[in-house]
């Protein structure tokens, strides 16, 4: 039985007390403890591969702040890891892949990864995270999407042009499907087998969405985007699982991916929640939108900016609060504890009333 369900019935636009709040990237570095457990694990991926200190980090940040959900400690890139692309994380130059995929016989090889094998860490840490929790907040699992984690996979790690993608993409757009077709069923059973080891929302992580263009948009993430939502587990554990989308820099096709099928669309900074809400009426629940930058402000600041968010939403339930994208790692922990307490005491407020 949880505790606190607030975060749940929000993104199901049910009636809550308040407007529950996390934060993307909530356990990183910006906290000293993270970085403690970081150094004693010896990598980043080592952190990632053990169900320890993933539950040990996980709940880090709710030791610290009045959140209202948890989300698991990994990494979008555990999926095309599991593909057999050697994923490593060289330093200062974040993730890389031994062996990126370019080449048409690459593409035709790849197959979806069996999750209770090949991700089995991921799904222990889950169980393990779920019974640390002890019903206090809901867990968050989550994925990147099949465009995002194809970005990885083609560019073999970040990229500042995606040259390698968008060259397949305008080249040889059949090899790209191929590749997202098997990442969509990929994590269509990587999100279900988080469900079943105990996720009670999830998330997909459509980081480099909003790179492409409109019609590239619908054609190579939106359209994957919708297949995964109609692939989810709906039920768990006698009640609803709710899931939600977030492309970054995707607000011009806000319309479009509130019909994708998800509980809930994130939203990033560049979005004014008010006109976001108008545009999807009454279909999903929103997620966000704080500027992450707004935590290096006053701390007036951030109550300012906080109540100038919840004013903007509006009265009435749907609304999460979040930042627009992760959290940085040198935010001040302490400004966040101005920001969570601003949420929980300004969406009380009568004025922005939630009902």
């Amino acid at each position: 039985m949880l505790k606190n369900d607030t975060f749940l019935r929000a993104l199901l636009r049910e009636p809550v007390p308040y407007t529950p709040i996390w934060i993307m990237r909530q356990a990183g570095r910006y906290l000293p403890e993270y970085n403690a457990t970081r150094a004693r694990a010896g990598s980043f991926l080592n952190l990632c591969k053990s169900p320890d200190l993933a539950t040990e980090v996980t709940l880090q940040p709710l030791a610290r702040y009045a959140l209202d959900a948890a989300i698991l400690f990994s990494d979008i890139l555990t999926v095309p890891d599991a593909m057999g692309l050697g994923l490593y994380f060289a330093e200062g130059e974040g993730p890389k892949f031994e062996r990126p995929i370019r080449d048409e016989w690459e593409v035709r090889n790849l197959s979806v990864p069996d999750p209770t094998v090949n991700l089995r860490y991921v799904l222990d840490g889950v169980s393990q995270i779920r019974k640390a929790l002890a019903g206090s907040v809901p867990l968050i699992g989550f994925s990147g999407s099949p465009f995002t984690l194809a970005c990885y996979m083609v560019e073999g790690g970040g990229s500042e042009d995606f040259r390698h993608i968008k060259g397949m993409l305008y080249r040889r757009p059949d090899l790209l499907h191929r590749i997202l077709e098997v990442t969509t069923e990929a994590v269509i059973q990587y999100l279900n087998a988080q469900i079943e080891a105990g996720a009670q929302a999830v998330m997909v992580f459509d980081t480099w969405g909003g790179t492409l263009t409109p019609k590239a948009y619908r054609e190579f993430s939106l359209h994957y985007l919708t297949v995964i939502a109609a692939g989810l587990t709906k039920q768990a554990e006698g009640r609803r699982v709710p899931n939600i989308v977030f492309t970054k820099g995707g607000g011009l096709w806000l319309e479009s991916i509130a019909d994708a099928g998800y509980d809930a669309v994130g939203l990033d900074w560049t979005m004014d929640m008010g006109e976001a809400r108008r545009l999807v009426g009454h279909k999903v629940a929103l997620q966000g939108n704080l500027d992450p930058m707004t935590l290096f402000g006053t701390p007036e600041c951030i109550r300012s900016e906080v109540g100038r968010v919840l004013t903007e939403f509006g009265p009435g339930s749907g609304h999460v609060f979040n930042l627009g994208h992760g959290i940085t790692r040198f935010t001040d922990p302490d400004q966040v504890t101005v920001l969570v307490d601003a949420v929980h005491e300004l969406s009380r407020r009568p004025s922005i009333a939630i009902t």
